[in-house]
C-alpha cells in the first residue's frame, strides 16, 4: 500500500508523536440537540444553533489539549475548531446528521453546501463520513451505499486529503442493543471491515465499532445477566475483525460509558489487535450534557476540567497497546514530509 504526501500530512496532523490517533469526537448534531432539550425539559425545536456551537466550543477548548485531534461538523463546529489546542488536528464531518427514514436501508446523504474541497478550505486535515451499514441488507441497498462511498473516496483522492469512513451496524426492524443482534454483530463488523478495505473505496482509515457488545461478554463489568460470548470468544472476535482490515482502523465509543469503553480497550489489548487508536466522543463528555443544560457554561467548563479530562485520560492510558497508523503501510517510522 502507498499513501500520498498530502494524505501523509493529514494523517500526521491528527495523530500523536507515536503515530497513534487519540482523537475526540464532537460532531453530534441531532442527537446532541435532543439530549440538551431533554435535560432542559423543552422541545428540541427550542434549542438554538448558538447553544450547540457553545457546547462544542467549550468541549473543544477544554479537551483538545489532551487529544491528538478533534472531529467536528461544519454546521455548528467551526467556531469550536478555532479554539482547539495547537497540538490537535481537525477532522470535519461531510454527511448530514441522521439518515433517510422514509424508506428502508438507512440511506445516507451529504451536507448540501459542502464539498471535500470546501471542508479542506475550512481547515480540515481529514474528512470523515458516517455510514449505517450491514452486509445482510439487500444488494440493491448496499450497491447504493458502495457507490456513495466510492464517490467520496474519489473526491478525497482529488483533494489529496485522508478519508475516514465510520460505519455503524444495524438490523432493519431489530433491536441493536439486544442479545440477538449481539450474536450477529461480530459478522456485521468483520464483513464491513473486509468490504471497505477494498481499494475502490479509497478509504484511508476505518472508524469501526468493536465487534462485540460488552453487555453480553461473560465476566465483563458491563455484563449483568445472560451472555452471548465468553471472554475468550470475544477476544477471538476482535482478532478476526482486525485480520479483515487492510487499512488502519480505530475504534469508536458508540455512546457507551467511559468505564465500559475503557474496559473494551483493555479487551482489545488482551486480544493483541493492531488498532491505530480511537475517535472517542460521548464516552468522554456526554455526562456533561445535563450539567450544561441545568448549570450553563461555567458549570460545564468546571465539569470538563475535572471529570471530562479524567475521562479522556482514562482512554489515553489504554492506547499504549495501539499501533502507529503508518505501520499498516509497512513503515517503521513516520513517513517522509
Amino acid at each position: 500500500m502507498k499513501i500520498t504526501p498530502g494524505k501523509q500530512r493529514g494523517m500526521k496532523a491528527v495523530s500523536d508523536a507515536r503515530g497513534v490517533i487519540a482523537a475526540a469526537a464532537m460532531d453530534q448534531r441531532g442527537s446532541l440537540k435532543s439530549a440538551i432539550a431533554k435535560e432542559k425539559g423543552v422541545d428540541k425545536k427550542e434549542i438554538p444553533a448558538q447553544m450547540l456551537e457553545e457546547f462544542k466550543t467549550i468541549v473543544t477548548r477544554v479537551l483538545t489539549p489532551h487529544a491528538s485531534a478533534i472531529l467536528l461538523d461544519p454546521e455548528y463546529g467551526l467556531p469550536a475548531a478555532k479554539v482547539r489546542s495547537e497540538n490537535a488536528g481537525l477532522l470535519l464531518a461531510y454527511e448530514n446528521s441522521g439518515y433517510d427514514n422514509t424508506r428502508p436501508g438507512r440511506l445516507p446523504d451529504l451536507l448540501d453546501i459542502w464539498s471535500v474541497r470546501r471542508l479542506v478550505a475550512a481547515g480540515a486535515d481529514c474528512i470523515k463520513i458516517l455510514l449505517y451499514y450491514t452486509p445482510f441488507d439487500p444488494p440493491a441497498i448496499n450497491e447504493i451505499k458502495h457507490a456513495w462511498v466510492e464517490r467520496i473516496g474519489g473526491e478525497c483522492a482529488a483533494a489529496d486529503v485522508p478519508f475516514f469512513l465510520e460505519f455503524v451496524g444495524y438490523e432493519e426492524g431489530g433491536d441493536e442493543k439486544g442479545i440477538g443482534y449481539a450474536r450477529k454483530k461480530p459478522e456485521v463488523v468483520v464483513r464491513s471491515m473486509e468490504e471497505f478495505s477494498k481499494p475502490q473505496y479509497g478509504v484511508d482509515v476505518l472508524k469501526v465499532e468493536v465487534p462485540v457488545n460488552m453487555v453480553f461478554v461473560s465476566g465483563a463489568q458491563a455484563c449483568k445477566g445472560e451472555s452471548a460470548y465468553t471472554r475468550e470468544q470475544a477476544k477471538e472476535h476482535f482478532r478476526r475483525a482486525a485480520a479483515a482490515a487492510k487499512k488502519p482502523f480505530i475504534y469508536l465509543s458508540a455512546g457507551v460509558s467511559n468505564d465500559v469503553f475503557s474496559e473494551t480497550l483493555e479487551l482489545a489489548d488482551e486480544a493483541g489487535v493492531n488498532f491505530a487508536g480511537v475517535l472517542c466522543g460521548r464516552a468522554t463528555w456526554k455526562d456533561g450534557i445535563p450539567v450544561y443544560a441545568k448549570g450553563g457554561v461555567k458549570a460545564l467548563e468546571d465539569w470538563l476540567a475535572d471529570q471530562g479530562v479524567r475521562n479522556i485520560e482514562n482512554v489515553n492510558a489504554r492506547l499504549k497497546a495501539a499501533k502507529p497508523w503508518f505501520s499498516f503501510y509497512g513503515a517503521a517510522a513516520a513517513l517522509a514530509d
